[in-house]
């Protein structure tokens, strides 16, 4: 038999799990033990004492069997005896009467019935009677009871044992007990609590501010105007920034340990969340486990019920051992039939006990959807609205949690706000990122502007608002960045990059920057990541859009938002438009430069181009032009034309710039021109012209009647001769003709006594005419790459001209005389533009 112990830890769960048992399963638990201790004490009583004792019932007829004497032998006298004794439910009597009585001394009347059988036969139809007699439940009842609470018991746990179940309770209850006991949780309901006496108190002093707020900028302008005020006044709740933002007292900074403690458990719970809400196995396993249970506590009750009544405490038995013993019948009496009816009895009570509690069960279970689990209470109750719902094995979890304790589901839920680990992440970032640190981080740019750039974090520091004296702030993969209205301090910031940076700002910090700012970059993946402010800085003068324009996910740009930006001067847009979007006309009355970058994408459509009248500058790159577009021609205030890094192999409509009387530059480098028509000499305000890396083998003699010509680069082609014409440029100021065939410097290139630049660099040149002396304004002179033997001397006579300005190999400078190389060598003490 087993003992107590090794049964009890069927039912040994860990202590961990107790928060996943409700009240009815610790039930269930506690009946199971009272029933597996009435099994285990029936059994324990039927192997020590269970038996039958049988009497032979005498047939009719039958003769009496005695001594030959004709007396009755003691021993026939006390069985008589003990069997009508027996007969009237007194078997302990007949134990002390006849077990331990003193022997008669006398001779004693003789009564009862007389047999002829032995002890030995006794006992052989005691046993024989035993497994006949009975019924076989009183036989058997304590071990039915044991292996019925035995399955029970497995039942109830096996949701906890099953490897495909358990792995997932144990890493939830581990986590929901860290979730539980982290100072963040206690941190972020603190300041929940504080959040909403403070929101009591100032609640109407903020509602009153606000309207206030609203209808001050409303009236910036006339009551019907339609720009910028009033798009913000229409738009005012679009975005994040509206929202009153109210200042909640500093708590206790978590210390370092804590915090990075809490991160890892926002951590976990997100993965945890992914890895079991995607099936439910746990609620059904939980059901099927309740079911059989119910339907096991049926199967019981009804064949318990079937032979209770038949437990007796008196049979009569027919072994068929007639031939052994003379008699077919006896009379037989079970000691132990009152014990284990009334334990019978008890166990069909806890049974049903029992049943009624596993009926409860499957009622809480399809009461309602446990696949489903709400926060609903929780976010009214605190500031984290954002608390997703779950589903399947996470919502059922989190229902058998609620039915321990409602508070663990509350802390838990701590951990499911976005908006609680942002708040972690910002009171980390400010610890970190202190105001000592960030200045460290200050640079000056190449415009001698002090700029901060901050790279992936996961917001911006409070400090950063601190610093007043900062020009530009470059915020880059933030994609938690708030602007605060602490920025309205920084009364020096002009200029705001947001890399892949949808930045959301309060409704001060908006004003601010609204009226402050005056160049923003924006790069993007989607356009969803420009924030919706952004097309309402009324104040901005320069835009540069980075990102893509033309996907299926972003047909319906939010550029027409642009018309409210009138005073913007410069748009930068560098994408893939398949056309110069209509929006941007919008801006034509005061937009002066454009640019469109279009990384590859071929620009077919350029007509709103002639909408654009006041365009000063305008740039068009990477856009697989094949010809200059003739809508180009119409810009008749156009100074600046860029049409590098195309595809233009042909420049004939190059005549139709004369009715552009202010173009000064013409940019067509990165092409595939083959040659320069004549017609150039047309384009008299020519002043710049940069036809470098193309496929020109010569220059046509017209191009240097270009009387205001300054800046000529023509490099990187496959020109062989430089036209003896080029002594006509007399204000040029900057030649390169670097790699190209070139053999022959002619003479009368130093008729050009202005050049500054002079780039000759990787060509086929073998000597360097003396008269370079003549180019006394020269501050840069490249020769690296050619055939020359030597340098002329007179370089010495081109004052200007200083070691880091002259590119060429070091022997051939080395063949200086000293007093060349030192006169090239001494540091200027005038300060010079080189020209470039």
């Amino acid at each position: 038999m087993f003992t107590l112990t090794e049964v009890a830890s069927l039912n040994d769960i860990q202590p961990t799990y107790k928060i996943l048992k409700p009240w009815w399963d610790v039930f269930m638990d506690y009946l199971g033990v009272v029933m597996l201790m009435l099994a285990i004490f029936a059994g324990t009583m039927q192997l020590t004492k269970d038996q039958v004792v049988c009497l032979p019932i005498l047939e009719e007829g039958a003769e009496d069997r005695g001594s030959d004497d004709g007396h009755f032998d003691t021993h026939s006298i006390a069985l008589d005896a003990a069997t009508s004794l027996l007969a009237d439910g007194r078997p302990a009597e007949v134990f002390r009467k006849f077990a331990f009585s003193e022997p008669s001394v006398g001779p004693a009347e003789p009564t009862g019935v007389r047999t002829a059988l032995d002890f030995q036969q006794y006992v052989f139809v005691n046993q024989m009677c035993y497994h006949v007699a009975l019924p076989w439940y009183s036989k058997y009842f304590p071990y039915l009871a044991l292996i019925h609470t035995i399955v029970l018991m497995v039942s109830s746990n096996f949701w906890f044992k099953y490897p495909k179940t358990s792995s997932k309770i144990e890493h939830f209850v581990s986590i929901l007990g860290k979730c539980f006991e982290s100072p963040w949780t206690t941190k972020a309901l603190s300041e929940t609590a504080c959040e909403h006496s403070e929101e009591n108190k100032q609640r109407l002093v903020g509602q009153a501010s606000l309207r206030k707020h609203f209808s001050t900028s409303s009236e910036e302008g006339s009551p019907n105007q339609s720009g910028p005020a009033a798009a913000l006044a229409k738009s005012a709740v679009r975005f994040s920034v509206e929202k009153l933002v109210i200042e909640v007292p500093a708590m206790t900074i978590l210390d370092k340990k804590d915090g990075e403690q809490a991160k890892a458990l926002f951590e976990k719970v997100r993965k945890f969340r992914a890895h079991v809400e995607d099936s439910d196995l746990i609620y059904k396993l939980y059901v099927a486990q309740t079911v059989i249970k119910t339907v096991k506590f049926i199967l019981i009750l009804c064949y318990t019920m079937t032979f209770v009544a038949a437990i007796n405490f008196a049979h009569v038995c027919e072994p068929e051992i007639k031939h052994l013993t003379g008699y077919s019948k006896f009379q037989c009496t079970h000691n132990m039939a009152f014990m284990l009816k009334k334990l019978l009895v008890s166990y069909m009570a806890i049974i049903c006990i029992y049943g009624m509690v596993c009926i409860y069960t499957l009622f809480w279970l399809f009461r309602r959807p446990l696949k489903e689990y709400s926060f609903e209470k929780v976010r009214e109750e605190s500031s984290f609205s954002d608390i997703p719902d779950v589903k399947n094995n996470f919502a059922f979890l989190l229902h058998m949690v609620d039915q321990y304790d409602q508070l663990y589901s509350k802390r838990f839920g701590v951990f499911l706000s976005e908006v609680s680990e942002n708040k972690l992440r910002e009171i980390s970032l400010n610890h970190e990122w202190t105001y000592e640190k960030l200045r460290q981080h200050i640079t000056r740019n190449a415009l001698e502007k002090l700029e901060l750039h901050l790279f992936m974090l996961s917001g911006v520091p409070d400090a950063v608002f601190d610093l007043t004296d900062l020009e530009l702030l470059r915020l880059e993969l933030i994609p938690e960045a708030r602007i605060t209205a602490k920025i309205s301090q920084m009364t020096n910031l002009q200029e705001l990059h947001l890399y892949h940076c949808p930045a959301k700002v309060e409704q001060t910090a908006f004003i601010f920057l609204r009226d402050h700012l005056r160049c923003l970059h924006v790069k993007f993946t989607d356009v969803a990541e420009i924030p919706t402010w952004v097309y309402l800085l009324k104040g901005l003068r320069e835009m540069y859009l980075v990102g893509d324009l033309n996907s299926e996910n972003n047909k319906m740009l939010g550029l027409e938002s642009l018309r409210d930006l009138r005073r913007l001067k410069i748009l930068h847009l560098k994408s893939n438009l398949a056309k110069i979007p209509t929006n941007i006309t919008d801006l034509s009355p005061h937009l002066v430069k454009l640019v469109v970058d279009n990384d590859g994408t071929k620009l077919l459509v350029l007509n709103s181009l002639k909408k654009m009248m006041n365009l000063v500058e305008l740039e068009l790159h990477n856009c697989e032009l094949e010809r200059i577009p003739h809508a180009i021609f119409s810009l008749t205030n156009l100074q600046e034309l860029h049409l590098k890094s195309n595809n233009i192999r042909s420049i004939e409509e190059v005549i139709s710039f004369q009715h552009l009387k202010r173009l000064t530059c013409l940019n067509l480098s990165h092409n595939k021109i083959i040659a320069i028509p004549l017609s150039i000499s047309h384009v008299k305000n020519l002043e710049s012209l940069y036809i470098s890396h193309n496929q020109l083998e010569s220059l046509p003699s017209s191009l240097f009647n270009l009387p205001k010509l300054r800046y000529l680069d023509v490099g990187h082609n496959s020109i062989v001769v430089i036209p003896l014409e080029v002594g006509f440029l007399q204000n040029l100021q900057h030649f390169a003709i670097s790699g190209n065939k070139v053999e022959v410097v002619p003479k009368q290139l130093f008729k050009c006594t202005k050049l500054r630049t002079l780039n000759l660099g990787h060509n086929c040149i073998s000597a360097v005419p003396e008269k370079i002396g003549q180019l006394t304004q020269m501050t840069q002179l490249e020769l690296k790459g050619n055939s020359l033997d030597r340098l002329p001397p007179q370089l010495g006579q081109c004052l200007l001209l200083r070691r880091s300005g002259l590119v060429v190999e070091d022997h051939l400078f080395d063949s200086l005389p000293l007093e060349v190389k030192e006169s090239i060598n001494q540091e200027s003490s005038v300060p010079f533009a080189n020209g470039v």
